[in-house]
């Protein structure tokens, strides 16, 4: 059985469909593509059925992330029962999917960042209103979230 993986930010433009890239990316050079599902999703209705952030995309691209293919959805309730990992991007955000979530006893979401302890903070910045230098630090401390949360599946799920 697969591990489900699900990053979620507010608008599912920029730092959520990052994660789901650069996360897809590295699980797809462990070869662990078929063991591993990765999503990404909003807890805003904002840009549901767009396309990420065309500077997202670009900052992606040159790091040989192909992004251009997802969409922008809305988290929903069920999500805590489809997925083992539910990953906010920042602390409003992770409250928000408290708020929705069944039975938080159960289902517990947690900070992305919680995987990257040296990166000193729990929060992915988001990068919407600054300049294109904030896409490049969000795909940092994306890429060392992603891997420390591979190291956690690895040592937590049989893959």
């Amino acid at each position: 059985m697969a591990v489900r993986v699900l990053f979620v930010c507010l608008g599912n433009i920029c730092r959520s469909p990052a994660a789901e890239g650069v996360f897809r990316h590295l699980v797809e050079q462990e070869g662990l593509a078929g063991e591993i599902e990765i999503d990404s999703a909003g807890t805003a209705s904002y840009h549901v059925g767009e396309s990420p952030d065309q500077r997202s995309q670009a900052s992606a691209l040159r790091r040989g992330i192909d992004m251009s293919h997802q969409r922008a959805r809305q988290t929903k309730p069920s999500d805590f029962e489809t997925f083992d990992y539910v990953l906010a991007m920042d602390e409003d955000n992770l409250r928000n999917l408290q708020a929705i979530c069944p039975d938080p006893k159960t289902h517990n979401p947690g900070l992305f960042l919680s995987f990257a302890p040296q990166a000193g903070r729990m929060d992915v910045p988001d990068p919407y209103y600054g300049g294109p230098n904030g896409f490049e630090i969000v795909l940092d401390l994306i890429e060392d979230a992603s891997k420390g949360l591979l190291k956690d599946i690895k040592e937590h799920h049989p893959l």
